[in-house]
């Protein structure tokens, strides 16, 4: 299963940030990004506390039993090995975080799911890899560019590198050329707007160009 799951990424290049969206709005909405050729649904948790633990879990459970063999779902913003264990257990298959975490990488791989930590330096890369990470987050990808992604990937060919903050169909190809395998893509298709006024039409519009995006570079 995990080895389905880090090829589906690998393929699929998008992963999509769910973050602060009301439950009554979730199928709604991760429907439109499926009709849209979305595969990979992040739903975040909240660090500042506003939105309990147990209350996004019950959202990757409703997406995972929804659209089953349908959409792959993780959770994002795992700060703890806590988070971890309710992410499996409502049917997660991926953890990403904003940091790397030994602690974390460890629960997540024992649980059979894939570790996505964050990080921003070669040695914050590195310690990621070795303790276990899938892949690596490399965030925020856009303060730094395209250029310090290529340069860190020379040495560090062997790790496979997401690029998630900033990034939109625009430069998806560039920072693609230069090494990351996939991305992390966030208010740019879950628009906040559309979700209040319900265009889930819409959303569905803002999934298709950013698949269309990626096939059309990988063509």
């Amino acid at each position: 299963m995990k080895n389905e799951v880090i090829q589906k990424i690998i393929e699929e290049k998008i992963i999509v940030i769910v973050r602060n969206v009301e439950k009554a709005k979730i199928i709604p909405l991760v429907q439109a990004m499926h009709d849209g050729g979305i595969r990979l649904i992040e739903v975040t948790f909240s660090a500042d506390g506003k939105e309990s633990d147990e209350a996004v879990a019950e959202k990757i459970s409703l997406i995972s039993k929804s659209f089953e063999g349908e959409m792959t779902v993780g959770a994002g913003t795992v700060l703890t090995e806590a988070q971890v264990k309710l992410t499996h257990e409502a049917g997660g298959s991926f953890i990403i975080s904003p940091d790397t975490n030994a602690e974390v990488i460890r629960e997540t791989n024992e649980l059979g799911m894939v570790s996505i930590p964050g990080a921003f330096t070669p040695t914050e890369i590195q310690t990621a890899h070795r303790a276990g990470a899938d892949f690596v987050k490399l965030f925020p990808v856009a303060n730094i560019g395209a250029g310090y992604v290529k340069a860190v990937k020379a040495p560090l060919s062997h790790v496979r590198l997401l690029g998630v903050g900033g990034v939109d169909e625009s430069n998806m190809e560039e920072y693609f050329k230069v090494g990351c395998c996939g991305f992390g893509i966030g208010t740019n298709i879950v628009d906040k707007e559309k979700i209040r006024n319900n265009n889930f039409a819409k959303i569905e519009e803002l999934a298709k160009k950013y698949v269309m995006a990626i096939k059309k570079f990988q063509s």
